[in-house]
Formats: structure tokens, C-alpha cells, sequence
């Protein structure tokens, strides 16, 4: 398949390419910058000079692949950033379909898993409340899109994708360790932090591009819930500090989900796609510096 790829230059974006590049497929990458088109380049794929405001250029991409998968997002954590982003990814989706539709092609997002559920483990037939996050319509509007002869399929990732190089929510924590001289956790510890590793990650999303059904909700989850106390003692393990129950304001921006409980299973996923996390799980990843050295 000819794939075309947004956030191909980014975190999970780039092994995903390279992923897709070993199993036999032609990717074109979205890149909004010279670097980013170099950096998709040197994977092997095709660089396509654009951005996710730039619909009608999107909507040429997908015309022109057997596949998408949107991966790009505009990320900002403040409530405009947010609301903004959200009204972005759903143009996107609105703009890709729309070329999509009556097609049977594959049309691969990515979302997550806040706000499924309370009290267990969330599954991948679990549906969030409409507006437990801005971007679960955008994830509702992907799904609908079955009805309109789109392969369809949402993969909700774990909030910490890992592994060395990761500048995410896991890195932000090991950074407010350091400068607060304490590895912190929210409550007694207990809360639970689902994560995936980032190669793994990918291996999901490529299967899901050749397998999914139309429709379809997967869960790109290998560790279904590490407690946040395994989590600060790793991170205090690895830079020397002390482990110690703090409140929620110590962690800034990221009390907002860090002090969640949020397990969430990828049964289903594994069963039915084939796919085995293969790769480090969060905590050996922390044990092995990948976040300190």
C-alpha cells in the first residue's frame, strides 16, 4: 500500500514509518519544515511539504494513498491550546474522509484513553462520555465514517508512549524530580499509569493498517496500569532522590493525569491483531536510564 503518514517526523510518527518501510509499504510523510522533511527522507519515505491547516493539501495526500494514518496533532495543554487542537484534528478528519469515502481504505487515527472508565479496566468496547475530552468527537466522527465505506479504525494510546529520546509526560516527571529534589506520587501511589513502548507503538499501528475492520477501536497498551509509587521510586532509583506522597500541585501541568486511575486492557487488541509487546515495559525503561542518561 501507498500510506500517507501526518506526524511522520515526530515521536511516534517516525518509527511508525520505518515500521510501515519494513513490512513492504510506500509512506509519504507529512512535514511542515525543512528538517522534518529531511528527517522523513532519511527514513526511506517520501516527504510531503505541508501542514494540518492546509486541508485542501491533505485532502490531495489521501487522494493519492491507499491509506492514512493521521498522527499529527497540535499539541498544547492550556484550555484555548486544547479546544483549538481538538477543532484542527476533526477538520483533518472531516477532510481525509470526505476523500476517503466509499473507497474501503484504511483511515487510522490516533487518540487515548482518558476518561473511559472508573473503578477497572477500561477495554477497547468501552465508549468515553461526549465530552470527557474535546478530542472524543474527533474519535466518534473517525468511527462513523464505516457508514460511508471507510476502513475506519481509532487507536487509543497509553498517555506515556516510551523509550530512550521520549520528551513526554514520563520526561517531565524526571525533570520536576530534579529541579524539587523528590520523586513524587499523587495519594497513596496507588493510581494506576498505563504505558506502551514507542516501537511497539508502531508494530500496532501497522497491523491495524492491514488488519483492522472497519469501524474498529484498538488499544495500543502493554503495561495495563503501573502504580504512580512503582513509577517515583524508579525515577528516584535513577537520579539518587528521595521517593516521598506529595500533592497534586507538584507536578504542575501533569497533576491533571498523573494523579488518574486509569488501567486500561489490550486483550482484544492482542488477540485479534497478533500483536505482542515485545520491547521494554515503562519501569524497565527507568531502571535501564533511558530518561537519565
Amino acid at each position: 500500500m501507498r500510506v500517507f503518514v501526518t506526524g511522520a517526523s515526530g515521536w511516534i510518527g517516525s518509527p511508525t514509518v520505518a515500521e510501515l518501510l519494513k513490512a513492504g509499504h510506500q509512506v509519504v510523510g507529512l512535514a511542515r519544515s525543512d528538517a522534518s522533511a529531511a528527517k522523513v527522507e532519511a527514513l526511506g519515505a517520501e516527504a510531503r511539504r505541508g501542514d494540518l491547516d492546509d486541508l485542501d493539501g491533505l485532502r490531495a495526500a489521501a487522494a493519492d494513498s491507499d491509506g492514512v494514518v493521521h498522527l499529527g496533532y497540535k499539541h498544547d495543554f492550556s484550555p484555548a491550546g486544547i479546544a483549538a487542537g481538538a477543532e484542527t484534528d476533526r477538520a483533518v478528519i472531516d477532510a481525509i474522509g470526505e476523500v476517503f469515502q466509499g473507497t474501503g481504505k484504511p483511515f487510522v487515527i490516533a487518540s487515548g484513553v482518558v476518561g473511559l472508565t472508573t473503578g477497572r479496566a477500561a477495554t477497547e468496547r468501552d465508549r468515553p462520555d461526549a465530552g470527557s475530552h474535546p478530542r472524543t468527537a474527533s474519535a466518534a466522527a473517525t468511527l462513523a465514517l464505516a457508514e460511508r465505506g471507510v476502513r475506519s479504525a481509532v487507536v487509543r494510546f497509553a498517555p506515556t508512549v516510551h523509550g530512550r529520546g521520549d520528551h513526554g509526560f514520563v520526561a517531565t516527571l524526571v525533570d520536576i524530580a530534579r529541579r524539587t529534589g523528590v520523586s513524587g506520587y499523587p495519594g497513596d501511589g496507588g493510581n494506576r499509569w498505563p504505558a506502551v513502548h514507542v516501537l511497539d507503538a508502531a508494530a500496532l499501528l501497522r497491523l491495524v493498517v492491514e488488519q483492522a475492520t472497519p469501524g474498529s477501536v484498538w488499544h495500543a497498551i502493554a503495561d495495563e496500569g503501573v502504580p504512580t509509587r512503582e513509577i517515583a521510586a524508579a525515577i528516584g532509583r535513577a537520579t539518587g532522590l528521595p521517593v516521598e506522597q506529595v500533592p497534586a500541585e507538584h507536578f504542575e501541568w501533569l497533576a491533571m493525569f498523573f494523579a488518574l486511575d486509569m488501567p486500561v486492557e489490550s486483550g482484544y487488541t492482542q488477540q485479534t491483531l497478533g500483536w505482542k509487546p515485545t520491547h521494554p515495559t515503562l519501569l524497565e525503561d527507568l531502571n535501564d536510564g533511558a530518561y537519565t542518561s
